[in-house]
């Protein structure tokens, strides 16, 4: 399962903005399978861009709180930067092609 850009971008927002969340309510905010959300956190980990911390003191052992490392906020920053060029491509082609249905309809009103 490969990791593009969308999926990055909206889970490292998600946990810098709410590092204490669990991985469920991660799942539910980013609209992903809680299975992806495991995956995508141990990759985040394995590359060096998350750590995981429990709360050894909560009730609950498995509550997990997670951190972006220096090189996660770097790469946070540099997906960011992908994704939005990427948005603006695609706001740039939908601009086009409003402009080409418009010409359409006027060709077709005459």
């Amino acid at each position: 399962m490969a990791l593009d850009d969308e999926t990055s971008y909206r889970l490292l927002k998600i946990l810098s903005a709410r590092p204490d969340m669990s991985q469920r309510e991660i799942a539910r905010e980013a609209g992903i399978s809680l299975g992806k959300i495991n995956y995508c956190l141990r990759v985040f980990i394995e590359r060096g861009w998350l750590k995981a911390n429990n709360f050894s003191s909560n009730e609950n052992k498995r509550a997990y709180v997670y951190y972006l490392t220096p090189n996660g906020v770097r790469e946070k920053t540099l997906i960011t930067i992908r994704f939005l060029e990427q948005k603006m491509d695609e706001y740039e082609a939908i601009k086009e092609d409003i402009l080409e249905l418009k010409r359409e309809a006027d060709r077709s009103l005459k």
